[in-house]
């Protein structure tokens, strides 16, 4: 996902040029080979480790990273690409593609925007002073989904099949905005009576931004659509269009969102000052929460169109790609330490392995 959104930030900077977009494409290419070799890492893992599936869903914590989240995301990245880089480049069959995987992470999405806040009601035990901004992870799956549904809508041809995208990307960002309010209600209120996380998970004070920030940017580029296609397609009509309207509510209410997310990224870059914290796999929550509120702030400078907003949005991203080279250098070299990867989870899968196969032990023992 890190790696996704800047590709997308490279691809879109304010002040651009062709080596830049060169850039962007490398970096595209390198995530989605990040991206199938994890797959299927993931679906080697999971397959052949009986057991391992249902005990990460059961952990409080690595269920909300690694479950069904980080699969969308990460694909949501490269359907943007898609649209920005293929589309042009390949045609009408791209954008057909991106169309096709779109569904497809709707779908898981929506699943995981539903399933998991699920888990962590009926599974997990839960205390305020133990939550963490973590448990907007599954919900900002949807909001991710519904901003690329509206990229992708702007690549289709087929005027019907762009408008069926904008109406299901409004619906998906109905599931996760509201919801991640709630969450952001609640979390404030954790951290006003037990004061800011430890150390170990400080970094996830930055996870609201996403929400915000891709929510913002979502409704902006939804409305943006919808005054394109709504007209070409006969919906809503009346005397007045209803596409216009769209379009000015989503810039609207996406300016607000931005403005909400100023203040929680007051409260991450407050909250990190405060205390030193060691480098760890958490670091990576840096740049997609951050990438995403950056894409917020540049669309805002193409629509008003803003240099204030213009030259923001640029040393946002300048910021986000350096974060990025720092968090890849930190990763390699913990790799390459065998310091980096940690599963708390897989200490209850050995338990239960441990006991499954002492019981299998006494069975034939008996026999």
């Amino acid at each position: 996902m890190g790696t996704g959104i800047v590709s997308i930030l490279l691809q879109n900077l304010p002040y651009n040029g062709t080596w830049l977009y060169w850039i962007s494409v490398v970096v595209f290419a390198f995530n989605v080979f990040l991206f199938i070799l994890f797959s299927l890492i993931s679906l080697a893992r999971y397959t052949l480790f009986r057991g391992i599936w249902t005990t990460m869903l059961n952990h409080p914590t690595q269920s909300l990273f690694l479950g069904l989240r980080t699969f969308p995301m990460g694909l949501a990245t490269i359907i943007n690409m898609i649209c920005f880089v293929c589309v042009p480049a390949w045609g009408p069959w791209a954008a057909t593609l991106a169309w096709t995987l779109w569904w497809i992470d709707a779908v898981i999405s929506l699943a995981n925007n539903m399933y998991l806040p699920f888990v962590i009601m009926s599974r997990h035990s839960n205390q305020l002073s133990g939550m963490t901004a973590a448990w907007l992870l599954p919900i900002v799956s949807t909001i991710v989904a519904a901003a690329s549904g509206s990229i992708v809508a702007s690549v289709l041809e087929n005027q019907q099949h762009a408008l069926w995208t904008i109406i299901i990307s409004y619906i998906l960002w109905g599931t996760g905005v509201p919801l991640a309010m709630m969450v952001l209600v609640m979390y404030f209120h954790r951290l006003t009576i037990h004061k800011i996380p430890p150390k170990e998970v400080i970094v996830s004070v930055f996870l609201p931004l996403g929400p915000l920030g891709q929510g913002s940017f979502g409704i902006m580029q939804l409305g943006k659509e919808a005054m394109r296609v709504f007209p070409n397609t006969n919906s809503l009509p009346g005397e007045v269009s209803a596409g216009p309207i769209l379009y000015v509510f989503g810039f609207v209410i996406g300016l607000i969102m931005w403005g909400f997310g100023l203040v929680w990224l007051f409260f991450a870059l407050a909250s990190i000052t405060r205390s030193k914290f060691p480098f760890n796999m958490g670091w990576w929550g840096f740049t997609f929460p951050l990438g995403v509120f950056t894409v917020a702030t540049t669309t805002i400078a193409k629509e008003l169109p803003s240099l204030f907003f213009k030259v923001l949005g640029t040393i946002f991203s300048v910021v986000v790609v350096l974060l990025w080279i720092v968090v890849s250098i930190g990763t390699l070299t913990q790799t390459w330490r065998r310091k980096i990867f940690v599963a708390p989870c897989l200490k209850e899968w050995e338990k239960g392995e441990a006991e499954r196969r002492g019981k299998i032990s006494q069975g034939s023992g008996a026999d």
